[in-house]
């Protein structure tokens, strides 16, 4: 099946975590094309609603804690409601209690199978009810765009980010087995990674001198910002990706190959 071709400004956006961070850069950079985004929130609702604001009737904030499917479905149903459309695009950014700090993280002969699980809730458990909850509007669309938020560090496994990785290598999987089962109903999936970004509430902890050294490791000699890689996701939801799925692209500026 050739998947429908839709503009960026005719579609309906949720951003999963979309308020802070790196979530706030791709929610700006859908709005700033003319896209509706339902911007998903669990604990940051003051950020979550200024930004709604600031965008009028085309953003709303609605509260929703991915790990709960019947609170995911009711996400879908605002964003559907609000908005008088299905939705048609979900993009899984949401992230789980955690800071990037390789000094503070738990190392291999610490670390238990609890903070690996809680991890998989957040980054895969949490994907798998929004994507599921997104599909009957995706099939009413006969459209549907999932864009999923991964990690260099597949890659490039330098610091001790075991449950962080592991839950993001699994997120992965589902990303390429996903858009093999729903290709044929015209759904793309597809993954955007970074390295660390500068600067997100996640990786404020990171010391300055691990920016330094990653800036000085990168072809492009700078770290990447929340902003550049939201420019990666706004490619795999336009028109110019409708031939690309499975895929896993990585935005770091160059630091890791392949």
């Amino acid at each position: 099946m050739t998947t429908a071709l839709r503009g960026l400004d005719d579609q309906v956006v949720v951003v999963s975590g979309g308020a802070r961070g790196l979530g706030a850069a791709i929610s700006r950079a859908f709005l700033g094309q003319g896209a509706r985004v339902a911007i998903n929130y669990h604990s940051s609702g003051a950020a979550a609603h200024a930004l709604a604001a600031e965008f009028g009737p085309r953003a709303v904030a609605v509260a929703g804690d991915v790990r709960d499917r019947a609170r995911v479905d009711a996400v879908i149903a605002a964003a559907q409601e609000a908005f008088g459309a299905p939705v048609t695009t979900v993009v899984n950014n949401a992230l789980i209690d955690f800071a990037f700090n390789g000094d503070a993280r738990a190392q291999a002969g610490e670390i238990g199978y609890r903070d690996l699980a809680a991890q998989f809730e957040g980054s895969v458990q949490g994907p798998l009810n929004l994507i599921q909850a997104a599909l009957p509007g995706m099939a009413e669309a006969g459209f549907g765009r999932v864009i999923n938020i991964g990690t260099n560090l597949f890659q490039h496994p330098v610091v001790p980010y075991h449950d962080y990785t592991a839950a993001k290598a699994a997120l992965l999987s589902l990303t390429r087995t996903f858009a093999d089962d729903l290709g044929p109903r015209g759904i793309t999936v597809n993954m955007v990674s970074g390295g660390l970004l500068q600067t997100t509430d996640a990786s404020a902890a990171t010391p300055p001198e691990v920016f330094d050294a990653i800036a000085a490791a990168t072809p492009l000699g700078a770290v990447t910002t929340p902003e550049q890689l939201a420019d990666a996701v706004l490619f795999f939801a336009s028109p110019w990706a409708r031939g690309v799925t499975g895929q896993n692209l990585i935005v770091d500026g160059g630091l890791v190959k392949g």
